[in-house]
Order: structure tokens, then sequence, then C-alpha cells
């Protein structure tokens, strides 16, 4: 006695009452004509230096989990050795993820957000001669806002890796580490018939100054530094 009902004709109808069919082609044009104008200008912020210093956000909106003081910043550059710079130096492409984002940001707290940092190793960004970004906006008082992050994580044992460039302790540490290590594993007999701890000794500190000399020559003709001094440096050999 009742036919079935086609949930794509009521579907149809219900749209035909609020706008005429040609009408939705020009909605649909319009929404994603501003959708891409927005992704323009996001992408251009992105990409261009800033002036701006902070953003005002709506706090009742924030989320804690995203919000980072300048220090836990610091700690992750330092132990990881990674760079956290203004974005227009990243020489990747932002993802689509990350636009939207962004401007979802943007609609959200009724703001245009500007002077975008990053967190990336510094074979990700185009860095003046002197695998895992995370995008912040500055929300002031040193506090940044997390807004996205992309790409593959870091290698399990970068940080470990790392270690010896944090500073210039733990470098002199490795080195004597190393000179032990292959101190214990030279064949003394070579250099003498009867070798005693004062031969040891002698060799392991020979080694320690050459293994010592090599790295501060490969430091000095890279122009290479510490970890605690390039996480916010805009050079390449620092």
């Amino acid at each position: 006695m009742f036919s079935r009902t086609n949930i794509e004709k009521q579907l149809l109808k219900f749209r035909s009452k609020r706008v005429g069919e040609q009408s939705v082609m020009k909605e649909v044009q319009r929404i994603f004509s501003e959708n891409e104008k927005q992704r323009d200008v996001i992408i251009l912020s992105l990409s261009e230096e800033s002036s701006e210093i902070i953003n005002y956000f709506n706090f009742d909106l924030l989320e804690t989990q995203h919000i980072f003081r300048i220090d836990d910043i610091e700690k992750l550059c330092i132990n990881y050795r990674l760079r956290f710079l203004d974005s227009h130096y990243f020489k990747g492409d932002f993802p689509d993820e990350a636009i939207s984002e962004v401007r979802n940001l943007e609609n959200k707290h009724q703001i245009t957000l500007k002077n975008f940092k990053i967190i990336a190793p510094a074979k990700l960004m185009k860095l003046e001669n002197a695998d895992d970004p995370l995008l912040f906006a500055p929300m002031g008082n040193d506090y940044f806002y997390l807004i996205h992050k992309w790409g593959t994580d870091l290698h399990p044992l970068r940080k470990l890796l790392m270690w010896p460039y944090k500073s210039l302790d733990n470098l002199v540490f490795i080195v004597a580490v190393l000179s032990v290590m292959l101190t214990s594993i030279t064949p003394m007999s070579w250099f003498t018939p009867h070798p005693g701890i004062g031969e040891y000794i002698f060799l392991a500190f020979y080694i320690f100054i050459a293994m010592g000399g090599m790295v501060i020559l490969y430091g000095f003709s890279k122009g290479k530094n510490f970890n605690g001094a390039i996480w916010k440096s805009k050079y390449y050999n620092a």
C-alpha cells in the first residue's frame, strides 16, 4: 500500500526548499573560493617574515596540551639537536592538514595568526650560512601554542646520538670513554714485550689527545657549536 522512501529524493526536496539548483552551484563555488583565498593567505603568512609579536587567542577555547613554555621547547631542541625558528625558514612543503589546522584555529578564535614558529632539524630549514616539524604560534610571555605536527618521528636513538653535542663536558666524556675502549683493544705487544699499567695509561692519554685534536679540527672547520648555542640560531654553520 505504501511505496518505499527514497532518501536521496527526500534530501533533494529539502535542499530545493532551502535554495534553488543554480544557487547551489554559486554557493559551493563561493565557499570553495573563500576557502582557497584563506589557504593562500595562510601559506603566505607561513612563508613570509612577520612583524607581529604575539597572537591574541581566546583562552576559553585553548587546549592545555597544546600550550608550551619556551623552557620546554629549549630542552627539547637541546636534547635532540633541533632548531626553533620562524616558519619562513622552513624549506619543506606545509601539508594540507597544517593549513587546515591554522584555518580552524583562526575561525574558532576569530583572529588572523601571525609570526609562526617551527621546530625541525637543521636540514629542513633554509638557514643562512654564517624529520619531524612542529608548528607553533606565539601567545606572549614566552608561551607558544602547538598548532600541528607532521612528518615522520625522530630516530629512536637521536637523543643518544646527539648527547655528546649538548655541552663541552659531554663531548670530553665521550672522547675519554672512546679512548679507554680503543686502548683496551689495542695489542700492546706490538709496542712493548712487557706492557704495564704505565704503558696503557700513556697510550690512553695519547689516543685521547689525538681524538680530541680531530674533534676540534672537525668542529672548527665546519663551524659547529653545541646544542645549547644553536637551537635558536638561523645560521647553518653554528
